[in-house]
């Protein structure tokens, strides 16, 4: 029998009275137990702490019913522990224990509109409870599996919270261009390998994404672009999970990223690209600045023919004076039937200043200039090409319309109208003629002048030698053209074509607090029978680039329905751009 806290008076009647319980298996409770009970009914946000995760809860909780009789904290294995000061109340709790006749004032009862069991509380916190138990138990004392298997999220809770998460991501599909490719996409997820040794007599596939990841020294230093951020999306720790996520799922072949932070490089994101099977190559700005040019593919599918920085400065030449830069690799597809087969990769970063076009046209220039250096061959052809980057600059503005067409007259162009960002006048000074000087190097056909000299007399001794008069005249004709006039020999297409089909509204690649709009491109040297065919090139491709298909774009509205950029789930104020090529050979 249990010792009771407080004597009956001699003479006292067996039977039940108001607030008391029966001597013989429960003892009687003294007045001051009962008011102690009252005063713990405000201290229950503490016990059911204390409680919640033992075995007694357990217990209790199935009667609905928790009586403040057994409120002592008890040890691991449910043996009595007196309360510091009451060294009387010894109650030791009973397994088979039983809904008590006690009074309603000593109790609290566990309403069942409020907690009727354990699933009413927050998942994330049952969890927490749960990863915070430390009670041992013996085989017999072990509770149900039914209450276990309630902690643990099933898994179609696994799949709402994954849903969850998919809901705030902007959504993007791939835009195919012919059935075959569609086929192609299935046979890539479960046969990749398998599939590149097949059609490698026949051709080559390859997807590339072009980046601007957002450099965090850019970021901090141009706050105010982004004022309708939580300031939480706007930490490196946070941002960087996301963009290698954005590229892990996207599994591009080539990345060719912008704004790459010099010491992030080295310590996340080289790490981080090397660890998913690419090789990378880094071009940081001059003059000291934080960001550069990050060009990557995969080793499982290419090798490196050769790595080429371009340095956009000039000392001697106050029109560069900016730090801009550029980066051309030349690949070999591991896949190709032919040796000599080989894919040039451009990626670039040009200057942002809406009001000096002059500068970005020269620094255009200047990569056009590299990339022939390396894209052609010893028989005058040139390889497949693929352009990537952010050229600050719209469709269809002069720059843009440079690059598509292959020529610009820009006698009488206001510096501000190049790129068609500038709306203001001040951007309305007319480009000099020559925009560079002839220091640099650099012919009007955007060539290094000793290299044009060099395939000029090339072709000269061909035409020649096979009395093709026509040809001649040709020649003869583009070297009379005006010194406004600006060329380059690339068959360039592409891969956006910048509006929606259906409405004709705009995509955009970009978007922060002050604008939206495309400034990020792929371009690509179409194949020679593609209706971008110029016959009056001087220097043909062997063979081109067929584009399989896309990851489509959104408008400026659909992204201010996620908060704009950066958001929760894409963390660069730029959206990434990938196409899928197909190397006809």
């Amino acid at each position: 029998m249990w010792r009771a806290t407080g004597q009956a008076s001699a003479g006292a009647a067996p039977a039940e009275t108001e607030g008391r319980r029966p001597t013989g298996r429960y003892p009687m409770l003294s007045r001051h137990v009962q008011r102690l009970g009252r005063d713990w009914i405000f201290r229950w946000n503490f016990t059911q702490r204390l409680l919640c995760n033992g075995y007694t809860f357990q217990c209790m909780k199935k009667t609905e019913y928790c009586s403040w009789l057994f409120c002592p904290r008890l040890n691991p294995r449910g043996c009595p522990v007196s309360w510091r000061g009451y060294p009387e109340l010894l109650l030791p709790l009973p397994w088979n224990w039983q809904r008590p006749n006690i009074v309603q004032n000593c109790s609290v009862h566990l309403c069942a509109a409020k907690m009727k069991s354990e699933d009413d509380e927050p998942s994330l916190k049952r969890r927490r409870y749960s990863s915070d138990q430390d009670i041992s138990c013996s085989p017999k004392d072990t509770p149900d599996t039914s209450s276990s298997e309630e902690l643990a999220p099933s898994p179609s809770q696994d799949k709402e919270k994954k849903t969850r998460k998919q809901k705030g991501a902007i959504k993007r599909h791939w835009e195919y261009f012919c059935q075959q490719s569609k086929k192609k996409k299935v046979l890539d997820e479960e046969k990749q390998i398998f599939q590149d040794n097949k059609e490698s007599q026949e051709s080559f596939d390859f997807t590339v994404m072009s980046y601007n990841i957002l450099s965090q020294d850019l970021l901090e230093d141009n706050s105010h672009l982004y004022k309708h951020c939580q300031q939480h999306i706007l930490d490196w720790s946070y941002r960087f999970p996301n963009i290698l996520a954005d590229i892990k799922q996207l599994d591009a072949d080539i990345l060719c990223l912008q704004e790459v932070q010099e010491d992030q490089y080295g310590t996340e994101i080289k790490p981080s690209l090397e660890a998913l099977g690419y090789h990378c190559e880094y071009k940081m700005r001059t003059g000291r600045k934080p960001d550069g040019c990050a060009t990557c593919f995969k080793t499982s599918k290419f090798n490196l023919l050769s790595s080429n920085p371009v340095e956009f400065f000039r000392r001697n030449i106050p029109l560069l004076d900016r730090d801009n830069v550029g980066l051309v690799l030349l690949l070999q597809p591991r896949f190709s039937c032919q040796a000599a087969t080989a894919i040039c990769v451009a990626n670039t970063h040009l200057l942002y200043n809406p009001r000096r076009g002059d500068i970005k046209l020269t620094q255009l220039a200047m990569l056009l200039a590299e990339i022939t250096n390396v894209a052609i061959r010893e028989d005058g052809l040139f390889c497949p090409l693929v352009i990537c980057g952010d050229f600050n600059s719209v469709p269809h503005s002069p720059l843009y319309k440079f690059l598509m067409e292959g020529k610009l007259n820009y006698e009488g162009l206001a510096i501000g109208k190049v790129s068609g960002q500038e709306q203001s006048p001040r951007g309305n000074r007319i480009l000099t003629i020559p925009i560079w000087p002839q220091s640099l190097g650099i012919s009007q056909d955007c060539m290094y002048e000793e290299q044009q000299k060099q395939l000029e007399k090339g072709r000269e001794k061909e035409e020649i030698r096979e009395e093709d008069l026509k040809n001649s005249e040709k020649i003869v004709i583009a070297e009379k053209r005006l010194p406004t006039d600006l060329q380059h020999s690339f068959r360039l297409s592409s891969v956006y074509s910048h509006y929606l089909p259906e409405s004709g509204v705009p995509e955009v690649t970009t978007c922060h607090s002050r604008s939206a709009v495309t400034v990020d491109y792929i371009f690509y040297s179409t194949a020679e029978d593609s209706e971008y065919k110029d016959p009056g090139a001087k220097l043909v491709f062997d063979g081109g680039l067929s584009l399989l298909g896309r990851l489509s774009l959104v408008t400026e509205q659909d992204l201010w329905a996620f908060n704009g950029l950066p958001n929760e789930t894409n963390s660069s104020d730029h959206l990434p751009l990938l196409a899928k090529f197909r190397l006809e050979e």
